[in-house]
């Protein structure tokens, strides 16, 4: 069974072009982190990121009308918001909700949106190895098509080494759900890749494939084609 590689790339003038560079190498699902001035979830990469986009003009309505762009270059690749809560409120939830959903997103990750919070917004739920059963149950529940599972404590980053809380965190997923696994925060090298293939269904890299960004789409996607050969290594037949 294919393992599933989600990339995350930062809203920005040159997002769609590197969005269909990912996919072409590798990518199945590409998240789009709309900047935020105070991430709480994300490490300094993804914070420069953010300021750099914002600096760029990337507000909310600019950032829906990229990912209306991107949509029309990958009409069939399934594309993720992500987002933070103080974002929503202000532009206003149901009005998100609708145009992202017009604009050609998939689902919606709000990063500090506690499960069972506005369970009227359908959206990807995270979990942490700090989540109780009670909490990866309830997030399991409303979760949109996976759960997504934050390898480490703390914020987005490289690592040295993958996070050895990964294995007990899938065990208590799996009891909860039959949806698929998707781990992501501090998986950066296509070793890790492999390591964390190898208990969930997919990754998520953020912080490693916006740095490839920074040197353009033909790095990112010569690290997006490591990443998927890791995978592919990993993958046991269904």
């Amino acid at each position: 069974m294919r393992k599933t590689l989600v990339v995350y790339l930062m809203s920005g003038p040159e997002t769609p072009a590197l969005a269909e560079a990912a996919v072409d190498a590798g990518a199945d699902l590409v998240e789009l982190g709309f900047p935020f001035s105070d991430p709480l979830a994300d490490g300094p990469v993804i914070r420069r990121a953010a300021e750099r986009a914002l600096a760029e003009g990337m507000r909310t309505g600019a950032c829906l009308e990229l990912l209306a762009e991107t949509r029309a270059r990958l009409p069939e690749t399934p594309l993720v918001p992500m987002t933070y809560s103080s974002l929503l409120e202000a532009y206003g939830w149901e009005r998100f909700a609708e145009e992202a959903c017009a604009a050609g997103a998939t689902s919606l990750i709000v990063a500090d949106l506690p499960a069972g919070d506005r369970p009227e917004l359908r959206r990807i739920q995270l979990v942490a190895p700090t989540s109780t059963d009670e909490r990866i149950r309830l997030a399991a529940a409303g979760t949109d098509g996976w759960l997504y599972l934050v390898t480490v404590t703390g914020t987005t980053g490289a690592r040295d080494d993958l996070s050895p809380a990964l294995a007990g965190l899938v065990d208590r997923a799996r009891r909860a759900t039959e949806l698929p696994l998707y781990a992501g925060f501090g998986i950066s090298t296509p070793e890790q890749a492999h390591a964390a293939a190898q208990l969930a269904d997919g990754i998520v890299v953020g912080t490693s494939a916006l740095e490839a960004a920074e040197k353009g789409a033909e790095a990112l996607a010569a690290y997006v084609e490591s990443l998927r050969g890791a995978l592919d290594g990993a993958a046991v037949p269904a």
